[in-house]
């Protein structure tokens, strides 16, 4: 066989990503290999993709998530199923209004002045000029979704399943409308659910304030509550004592006076007020707080509000117009002027809920807003995974989600905004109120009109999973692939988004759950552990990763780094390292393709192979095992170091090396071995190719000449195995590892040649001889060999004649220096383990790193001896 095969000229001496990248993706979509059909009667696998906002852009995060579903859905469908990853976006109302805002707000205008109709065209066509960026920069990472059926969260079909889900859950009493407190925003201007907070330390001030008669302090006629919000004081209806509290048993059913205000308030007795902390009276302000609010609702207490929307004052008096920070300053100074601060603390830093969006201090607001009664949908999603339809993994998760779904309060669903689904709700002129779904026509007449809200926008993103299937109409696509198999995505939205799909899957879906799996994975951090911020200065944007290394190279860190369920830190350095890894297995398959290795033909029988051959055969069979029970575990980051060390390590750096010999003698052996490594990297190449689809896909069609490997079969482990001959070439390994460690620490270059006489007769290295020679750059022993070196390994004996390579005396007091030293630590070590004062005092991590420090000492001794025992004597 001509050792020059021809598919190697096809591959450029160097391997450049954005030659390969671009045009092979836009190739895969063109042929359709991402598509899914519905009336394939292969197994469905499907799985939804956690939909990005349509204002985002791709960022670390995103590049994560989407690299392992994508590793999954690539393997799936190399294994025969019919495989749908299901695109689309979402309509993010909040963040999609506010940027249209802005826009408006540059133009001098603001959506009042345009009107709802008009400024919702106007989000429309900016969501069509300037939204969905992320759908090309998930082009540029290899993302495999169905193109043909991305979705939007605020399309027909999507809505119509919005307002199906809505009406249902209305005629079930599921969904009510009340006033209660929620967390409003004052710059966004709309109501936000709990898990949209987001809590931080803020430096604030916390004010003792007495209420009642000043003059009648000494005697118990006044009570001392505090407060870090102190503006609130002017909405308290009551001031709270606990029931058994004998300081204030006194006073309960009694009023004091609220100062500032003219007013007189009760003091009611709660078993919410907890007598130990503080002074065990607090202020009750049921407009502003929700705990409040219900001691309000157990004591019948008014709740009049004392700050607008926009957290400005609204009662009457002094504080007037005043913002509600500027307010709690005048009202403290008022308070003080009259004597009845009695304590101070500033600064006093306290947790604050702040708007996940636009970071402004949350302000708790009694509204009337819409809610969702979530106790038996919660208890069905809890129930869902206590009782093994749906496998949380990993496991150790479980228990945050039973704390979430056990304990999950009503859901607030109204926003007050213009962006999204809007509340298909009618009010009549006499009180009337109407639901509409969406096969009705709404009632219509004077008087009528439409509630002002739209939904939450996790209300329509809960559908994701059979919405974006064709639901509520059953379609030939819901049938096929739902449920979903795995749903794939980070703990973080856990709450937000996870059990919400839950709730809404099983409600809607007869009982059966949205997915089978729940695959959480960490988050994205930078190298050195720390949370990537722009405000940090650590955030990467992972497209400028891609043009510098390539897309392979990004997914390839990160999937190597995802463990289940923790967080992953990434640098520059390992995405580096990484594109060194695309290069290798570029230019070795090269080099091989050079060589004449070929997948044409069967493969030899193992009679007619060589060791080596046998070993490489057998060990592949392993590695596809382990990449099988590791995909199946979604252990990313294992299967992708499996994969990295077989390649480079044992395929590229061992067999391909043991192979030179071999390949340069020819004959029937030769072209054995070539078809032997044609197999191990066809299918080295397909089990690497989930994880880094392109450099992979361009190697595989060179070297087989087939269409591609994302409709290539998935590598199934033949059951062959060879411990002998594995046991034979890790004899080999040893060898030469062992002679290598000897050469170094003799100080020789690695390309260095060394007369050397192998003495390998009656054991297994006998027929490897050329090859040992070759990887250690041996040169046979000729006239006037003297062995001034004797290594025994493995019960082999090598030879080496060092005399005039190295400088004997100087190697030698070099080593005599390095023993005596790690004599002197051995013997220190040793005198302070023997010492019973110090074992008696020191601490138990002190004595372990003594320990360690002996340990250490001793091996450098044995391994110094070694190295002088084996240099030339004088």
């Amino acid at each position: 066989m001509n050792p020059t095969s021809p598919p190697a000229a096809d591959l450029p001496t160097q391997y450049t990503p954005a030659d390969v990248e671009g045009q092979l993706y836009e190739r895969w979509v063109e042929r359709g290999y991402f598509e899914a059909d519905a009336k394939s009667d292969k197994e469905p696998y499907t799985v939804v993709i956690p939909p990005p906002n349509v204002t985002g852009s791709l960022h670390l995060g995103h590049a994560f998530e989407h690299t392992l579903i994508d590793a999954l859905t690539r393997r799936k469908r190399m294994q025969g199923y019919e495989t749908l990853w299901q695109p689309g976006m979402d309509h993010a109302g909040i963040a999609t209004q506010n940027v249209v805002e802005r826009e408006l707000a540059k133009e001098g205008k603001s959506r009042h002045d345009l009107g709802r109709e008009a400024f919702v065209e106007r989000v429309w066509k900016w969501k069509g000029e300037s939204g969905g960026q992320i759908s090309g920069q998930m082009k540029r990472l290899g993302d495999g979704v169905a193109w043909s059926r991305e979705r939007f969260t605020m399309d027909e079909g999507l809505s119509q399943a919005v307002q199906t889900i809505f009406k249902k859950l209305y005629d079930d009493e599921l969904i009510y409308r009340a006033e209660r407190i929620i967390n409003w925003c004052p710059r966004c201007l709309t109501a936000i659910s709990d898990i949209e907070v987001e809590y931080q330390d803020d430096e604030g001030e916390l004010v003792s304030i007495r209420y009642g008669d000043t003059s009648s302090a000494g005697d118990g006629g006044s009570v001392v509550v505090a407060t870090t919000r102190a503006e609130t004081m002017l909405g308290d209806t009551a001031v709270a004592v606990h029931p058994e509290d004998e300081r204030y048993r006194h006073l309960v059913g009694t009023e004091i006076e609220l100062p500032l205000t003219g007013r007189r308030i009760p003091v009611v007795a709660d078993e919410h007020v907890d007598p130990e902390f503080g002074t065990g009276a607090v202020k009750v302000t049921p407009a502003h707080d929700p705990n409040d609010f219900e001691i309000g609702r157990r004591h019948d207490l008014p709740a009049p509000a004392v700050l607008d929307e926009r957290g400005v004052i609204t009662a009457h008096g002094p504080f007037q117009g005043l913002d509600r920070f500027e307010a709690r300053s005048a009202i403290v100074a008022a308070l003080r002027a009259e004597g009845r601060i009695v304590d101070e603390k500033r600064p006093y830093t306290h947790s604050v809920g702040h708007c996940s969006r636009c970071k402004t201090t949350i302000e708790p607001r009694l509204s009337m807003q819409w809610w969702v009664k979530v106790g038996p949908l919660a208890q069905a999603a809890g129930d869902a995974v206590r009782d093994g339809k749906v496998a949380i993994h990993p496991k150790e998760m479980e228990s945050r989600y039973f704390g979430w779904v056990d304990n999950l309060h009503d859901w607030c669903i109204s926003r007050q905004l213009w962006w999204g689904h809007r509340i298909p709700v009618w009010y009549g002129p006499d009180g009337e109120v109407v639901c509409v779904g969406p096969d009705e026509q709404p009632p219509s007449g004077e008087g009528w009109h439409q509630d002002s809200d739209v939904l939450d926008t996790w209300f329509s993103s809960g559908l994701w999973p059979f919405s974006t299937l064709g639901w509520p109409q059953q379609t030939e696509t819901l049938g096929k692939f739902y449920p979903n198999a795995v749903l794939v995505t980070g703990y973080d939205i856990l709450f937000f988004w996870v059990a919400r799909m839950m709730m809404f899957g099983i409600y809607a879906m007869d009982g059966t759950p949205p997915f089978h799996t729940i695959a959480l994975h960490g988050m994205v951090r930078d190298q050195f552990g720390k949370k990537m911020s722009k405000s940090f200065g650590n955030a990467v944007n992972p497209l400028d990763w891609m043009d510098k290394y390539g897309s392979d190279a990004v997914r390839f860190t990160l999937a190597r780094g995802a463990n289940p369920g923790v967080d992953v830190p990434i640098g520059e350095d390992w995405v580096q390292a990484s594109r060194n890894f695309a290069n290798k297995i570029w230019n070795a398959t090269r080099f091989a393709l050079m060589n004449g290795a070929t997948v044409e033909g069967e493969l030899p029988s193992p009679s007619e192979l060589r060791a080596e051959d046998r070993w490489i055969l057998s060990r592949l069979n392993s590695v596809v095992a382990e990449v099988d029970a590791y995909y199946d575990d979604y252990q990313f980051s294992k299967l992708s170091e499996t994969l990295f060390h077989f390649a480079w390590d044992e395929v590229f750096d061992w067999y391909v090396e043991l192979s030179k010999t071999t390949f340069q003698k020819g004959g029937p052996a030769a072209d054995a071995s070539r078809r032997v490594l044609g197999e191990v990297l066809d299918v080295t190449l397909r089990l690497l190719h989930p994880v880094v689809p392109f450099v992979t896909d361009t190697l595989w069609t060179t070297l087989t000449a087939q269409e591609s490997a994302v409709i290539a079969d998935w590598p199934a482990d033949s059951g062959f195995r060879d411990t002998a001959a594995e046991r034979e070439i890790e004899t080999v390994q040893q060898v030469v590892t062992e002679v290598r460690r000897f050469r170094a620490d003799q100080g020789l270059q690695p390309g260095q040649r060394v007369p050397a006489h192998l003495e390998l007769s009656g054991t297994a290295l006998a027929p490897h001889e050329d090859a040992i020679r070759q990887l250690l750059r041996l040169q046979p022993e000729g006239e006037g060999f003297t062995a001034t070196a004797t290594l025994p390994v493995a019960g082999a004996t090598v030879a080496l004649d060092l005399s005039g390579v190295i400088d004997v005396e100087a190697e030698r007091k070099r080593l005599a220096k390095d023993l005596a030293a790690a004599e002197k630590e051995k013997a220190q070590a040793t005198a302070k383990l023997g010492n019973e004062a110090f074992l008696a005092k020191a601490p138990e991590p002190v004595k372990e790193k003594i320990r360690t420090r002996l340990a250490t000492a001793e091996a450098d001794i044995e391994r110094i001896t070694a190295q002088l025992s084996a240099l030339p004597q004088a």
